[in-house]
This record gives structure tokens, C-alpha cells and sequence, in this order.
């Protein structure tokens, strides 16, 4: 049975409130974190599966968001149905040639209860953003670390049950 829709609504606000925040270069993707319950499964198009808010912390919120402090990632909706919420997003970052390259990018959350998500997959083209890094010239600011995904990360994106 699905949360009161107020509920949900409130949970996606929060976080879209911090992401934003994080995205102007106001705190640090860790933050994140507190949206989500501790059997978290997220999908990212680079790294794959990672599953347990211990792995996104460390690994996705940590690891993969490093060297990317010139990106912004500005929310631009979101719908809610029931649990399920789609938010559409944009993942912007400076060229050498002073333009800013921009992809589109969807995430979508179920709601698990008490102001946090179960499950999180960010959908975007990343055959698009390889070929703006490239065009652009982009490189991580003052040589922060740029780590590289797996190589053959886990493409599962299967729902858990609740």
C-alpha cells in the first residue's frame, strides 16, 4: 500500500532541496545519504547496482562524485505515483572553450517510509556525456582524483520487494 501522498511529497521535496544545495557547491553529495533507508538499492548508469546505504555513501556519494566539483546537477521536475517518484534533472559542466555542456538525466525513487527512498536509478545517456567530455576538453579542476567506474558493473535494476 502506497504512503499518504503529503508524505512523499515532503520526502522528495527535502531531498531535491539538499541536492540542489549540493549541486551550487553548498555541502558534499554525502549528504544524501540521509534520504535513503539502510537496504538502499542504487542503480547508476556508470557504476551499476550498488545496494546498502553503507556502498552509496562510500562508493557513489563518495568515490564517484570526486573531481566533479565543476559540475551542477539543477533539478528540473518531478512527478509523484503512489511510492514511485520520477524527477528529471540536467548534468551540466564547463568546456575548456568556456561553453557548458549539458545531459539530460531521470532518477527514479520508490519511497520506503520515514522521509527516505529504497531505491534509486539515474537513467541518462552516457555515450552523450563521453562525447562532451571529450569535445569539451574537460578536465577534474586542479588535478582532483577523476576515479573510474568498474568494467563490469552489475546492470540489475530489478525493484526489491518491500
Amino acid at each position: 500500500m502506497a504512503h499518504d501522498q503529503s508524505e512523499v511529497q515532503a520526502a522528495v521535496e527535502a531531498y531535491i532541496a539538499v541536492r540542489d544545495r549540493i549541486s551550487a557547491g553548498e555541502g558534499t553529495w554525502g549528504e544524501l545519504a540521509q534520504f535513503f533507508t539502510d537496504d538502499v538499492v542504487y542503480i547508476d548508469p556508470a557504476w551499476g547496482r550498488l545496494e546498502g546505504i553503507e556502498a552509496i555513501r562510500s562508493e557513489l556519494l563518495g568515490e564517484a562524485m570526486a573531481g566533479l566539483d565543476d559540475w551542477t546537477f539543477p533539478t528540473d521536475l518531478f512527478l509523484i505515483d503512489g511510492d514511485t517518484v520520477l524527477v528529471k534533472w540536467r548534468q551540466e559542466f564547463p568546456g575548456q572553450d568556456g561553453r557548458r555542456r549539458s545531459q539530460s538525466g531521470y532518477s527514479t525513487l520508490v519511497y520506503g517510509g520515514g522521509g527516505k527512498f529504497r531505491y534509486e536509478e539515474d537513467l541518462l545517456n552516457m555515450a552523450h556525456v563521453i562525447e562532451d567530455i571529450v569535445a569539451s576538453g574537460w578536465q577534474p579542476p586542479d588535478g582532483a582524483p577523476f576515479p573510474m567506474p568498474p568494467a563490469d558493473p552489475n546492470r540489475d535494476f530489478t525493484i526489491p520487494e518491500a
